[in-house]
């Protein structure tokens, strides 16, 4: 990928403070509330998904105060997505995915975050459910900062026309992201308020 690995001081700065402003107000978010917007995805993800039958799905296991996607992943499995979970394997890089179903066994690894073991099938997702700090109704998102999902769309979408929909609290949205050239929009983002189409989106 082609992706500059320095931003100017500026907009680097602009982000960060964004970055800080939308995920603190996502830590106060009470537990009920967490609890009852993870169910709200959940449905309405596997729907989705639904739409394109045998997909395989990649989605996240929640760290850090992000949307609960327990019961996502449990109706995505049930909806008989074959599901498989982000793998970072290096710093620049974009990820990989590797196969897994609930219940399975997860490594912990760099920042807290839970992946399928080296032993697990590495898989290609045409429906990918990702994490974010903030996103605006264009359809972009504010990662946490390492780039590796615009790499990773990058990569994809080079190829086949991979659909990418954020998750979220709908308190993460923001009036605009700030956004590089190398940013990749959202299909999508789907909030316990159901789902936001953004310009573009086959969803």
């Amino acid at each position: 990928m082609n992706q500059p690995t320095f931003q100017p001081p500026a907009a680097a700065a602009q982000k960060a403070a964004l970055r800080r402003d939308v995920l603190a107000r996502r830590a106060a978010v009470p537990d009920d509330t967490r609890r009852s917007a993870g169910a709200a995805i959940a449905d309405a993800a596997a729907d989705i998904a639904g739409r394109a039958p045998g997909a395989v799905v990649s989605a996240f296991v929640s760290i850090r105060g992000e949307i609960d996607t327990a019961p996502l992943l449990r109706r995505l499995h049930e909806a008989g997505a074959r599901l498989c979970l982000p793998v970072i394997m290096a710093k620049a890089e974009p990820l990989v995915f590797r196969g897994w179903r609930p219940g399975e066994p997860l490594e912990e690894k760099r920042f807290g975050l839970l992946e399928p073991p080296p032993s697990a099938p590495e898989l290609i997702p045409d429906i990918l459910f990702v994490p974010l700090a903030a996103f605006d109704r264009r359809g972009f998102r504010l990662g946490y900062g390492g780039g590796f999902y615009d790499r990773t769309l990058e990569k994809l979408r080079a190829t086949a026309p991979a659909r990418a929909i954020g998750l979220a609290f709908a308190l993460q949205e923001v009036d605009e992201v700030p956004t590089d050239a190398f940013d990749q929009p959202l299909d999508g983002v789907l909030t316990e308020n159901g789902f936001l189409a953004t310009p573009g989106a086959t969803a």
